[in-house]
């Protein structure tokens, strides 16, 4: 027995088959993340190293260029950068898209222990690095400023508690800040102050170093208690540093202030931002937050803006806090284009067929398995892990003319038997016993037409291949669909309309396209009954 035969002699198991269909459908539907494109990860890893005090040629010569020594015999490497400034020193490595992001960075671990002893002893701590996605900008800016507060008070809110409390949101993957201005004491030194006191830059170094510790020094211990005696000798301010002791010459100390000029500052005062509002550029804290790979978008920057009324109460009167930039508002409004062109593409679709075949019990069986192929589609993408995004989108879109194809065949041959007076149930079984070969052979062809586009190689490929394999799956249960399904409602609610039974509207229609096919209008309808009419006697008396 053919699959198309059970369907029709099992009407209930046909029907909770496609009831399971829409089901998984609407709940992958509902889970399905919402992004603007494909998630395409281009395996790129960045690599930091810091050297406080050393100038850009310096880090160029003495961490970058054995740092890129290394790197560059890692397997799958394509592209590798570095830019060098004050103090710091940043290699970006990008690898081929068929390399494993897992296994590159381990290979860059093992390259960076490696370039350690060419390193200069003087690093505070070892390179480090991270897997980063150029591709993936941030989905969020929020902005911070204040016209009373100092900068540094608000980058203390912004670092501290917005960005870690954003952080703890499921899908964000990092809060960046942008124009971050930590506070920090600035020391000025003056030559010509050490050298008339015979002092030098290290000995002012060392002097500020041993008076800044927070370090334990033992413990004291009791008969009955031990305490922890702890060494507390940490400067807050620049008022504190100022009196501090630098040396002792001629008996006399020379203190901080008397060589240096100390002041209160940040640790980069060479990075700033600003925003533009109602009182013209103003000084801001930027924060940028990107998403998890395969995140929801617009869910993640909702479970943001959630939190935002309540931390917004928490701050200061002084403090502002805005938003900079919302990316989920374009995404959202693009989906829902995208969305709406797709459901008037089903709508128009069902007019059409409604319009050739004229026939409500004809039309609603093609119509059905339309939404259904369409919904069946989202589990399968569910499955493989894709997102809602434009290019899946546009693959419904342009599949729901596929769709309705496998339907229409197969709805057609039963009709034909039909209308040779075979019973519903009996021409259905025919007729798909007769077609079912050619609805596999239609299915199997159109989807390889989307074969070469599934297996493009390069950044386009990895972009289109997700366009192919939705289409090529929604295909796929749109054939499914036509063997099961079509032919149960076709052995049910097919029915024969006479021509007697047309209206108007129906003549008005079979005359425009007997014009088209033969050029000559047809009979008007008193006419044509009376020949059906001779034609039947005819043949009974044949």
């Amino acid at each position: 027995m053919q699959l198309p035969e059970l369907c029709i002699r099992r009407p209930v198991m046909t029907t909770l088959l496609m009831a399971a269909f829409l089901i998984f459908g609407v709940i992958a539907y509902r889970a399905l993340p919402v992004s603007e494109l494909p998630s395409v990860d281009f395996p790129t890893i960045s690599v930091s190293a810091s050297l406080p005090g050393a100038s850009p040629e310096t880090m160029a010569a003495a961490v970058a260029t054995p740092l890129e020594a290394q790197f560059s015999s890692i397997a799958g490497l394509d592209n590798m950068s570095s830019v060098s400034a004050r103090g710091a020193t940043s290699v970006t490595l990008q690898f081929s898209l068929d390399r494993d992001i897992d296994a590159a960075a381990q290979d860059v671990q093992a390259a960076i222990a490696a370039a350690l002893r060419k390193l200069p002893s003087e690093m505070p701590t070892p390179p480090s690095f991270r897997k980063v996605n150029p591709a993936d900008s941030p989905i969020f800016y929020l902005a911070m400023h204040s016209d009373t507060l100092p900068l540094p008070a608000v980058n203390e809110y912004a670092s501290t508690q917005l960005a870690q409390r954003i952080s703890t949101i499921p899908g964000v993957a990092q809060v960046l800040i942008y124009g971050e201005q930590k506070y920090a004491v600035r020391i000025h030194a003056d030559p010509n102050a050490l050298a008339a006191r015979g002092i030098g830059v290290d000995e002012l170094h060392q002097a500020v170093a041993s008076a800044n510790v927070n370090q334990p020094i033992g413990n004291l211990e009791g008969a009955k208690q031990t305490f922890a005696l702890r060494a507390n000798g940490q400067l807050e301010d620049a008022a504190a540093y100022r009196p501090l002791i630098v040396a002792w010459k001629n008996g006399a100390p020379v203190r901080l202030d008397e060589v240096a000029l100390v002041r209160d500052d940040v640790e980069d005062n060479r990075r700033a931002n600003w925003i533009v509002d109602k009182n013209g550029d103003q000084r801001a804290i930027i924060l940028a937050i990107q998403r998890q790979p395969g995140a929801n978008t617009i869910a993640t920057v909702g479970a943001i803006k959630a939190i935002l009324p309540a931390f917004q109460e928490k701050l200061p009167a002084s403090i502002q806090l805005s938003v900079f930039y919302d990316r989920s508002i374009t995404i959202h409004e693009s989906v829902n284009d995208v969305q709406f062109t797709l459901i008037l593409a089903g709508c128009l679709v069902v007019l059409v067929i409604l319009l050739f075949l004229r026939n409500l019990s004809a039309t609603a069986i093609p119509a059905l398995a339309l939404p259904i192929s369409v919904i069946g589609t989202f589990a399968a993408m569910y499955a493989l892990g894709f997102s809602l995004d434009n290019l899946s989108l546009l693959a419904l879109t342009l599949s729901v003319g596929f769709v309705v194809d496998d339907a229409i065949v197969m709805l057609e041959n039963i009709v034909r038997h039909v209308e040779a007076g075979e019973k519903p149930f009996d021409a259905a079984i025919k007729g798909a016993r007769e077609i079912g070969f050619t609805i596999v052979s239609m299915t199997l062809s159109l989807v390889a037409v989307f074969i070469p586009v599934m297996f493009m190689g390069g950044i386009i490929g990895r972009l289109l291949h997700e366009f192919a394999v939705t289409i090529s799956a929604a295909i796929l249960v749109s054939g499914f669909v036509s063997l099961t399904l079509t032919p149960m409602l076709a052995s049910r609610y097919l029915r024969h309309e006479k021509r007697e039974q047309h209206n108007k509207l129906y003549w008005l229609f079979e005359n425009a396209f007997a014009r088209v096919t033969t050029q000559e209008p047809l009979p008007d309808e008193p006419k044509l009954k009376r020949i059906e009419a001779g034609a039947v006697g005819l043949g009974r008396s044949g």
